[in-house]
């Protein structure tokens, strides 16, 4: 079965760090790009960072530029979102998904379309 495990979630005030995690099980991240979206209460999803197996290319939506950075640990089948200085705008779920494919100079997320999808974890910044 083909799941996407998202933890590392929680409250932190503005200014503070969370580290998420994207754990993979029935499937290895080779031939996929894993990215980080999210969605705020009344908000549309939003893709906030993308990054490659097959060139290790990544892409981050300007708000999150400087602030966030996605890694993956392949020996581990997991995709990781640090993100530090968060912000109040930073709140809302975070959900991991796969889209799968070669893809090379990840670009915009919208380009892309993902096969597999978390269900999700929670960040909140207090102000």
């Amino acid at each position: 079965e083909v799941q996407l495990v998202e933890s590392g979630g929680g409250l932190v005030q503005a200014g503070g760090f969370l580290r998420l995690s994207c754990a993979a099980s029935g499937f290895t991240f080779d031939g996929f790009a894993i990215g980080w979206f999210r969605q705020a209460p009344g908000k549309e999803r939003e893709g906030v960072s993308l990054i490659s197996s097959s060139d290790g290319s990544t892409y981050y939506t300007d708000s999150v530029k400087g602030r966030f950075t996605i890694s993956s640990d392949n020996t581990k089948n997991t995709v990781y979102l640090q993100m530090d200085n968060l912000k109040p705008e930073d709140t809302g779920v975070y959900y991991c998904a796969a889209s799968r494919g070669l893809h090379y100079s990840v670009g915009p997320m919208g380009r892309y379309e993902y096969n597999f999808w978390g269900q999700g974890t929670q960040v909140t910044v207090s102000s």
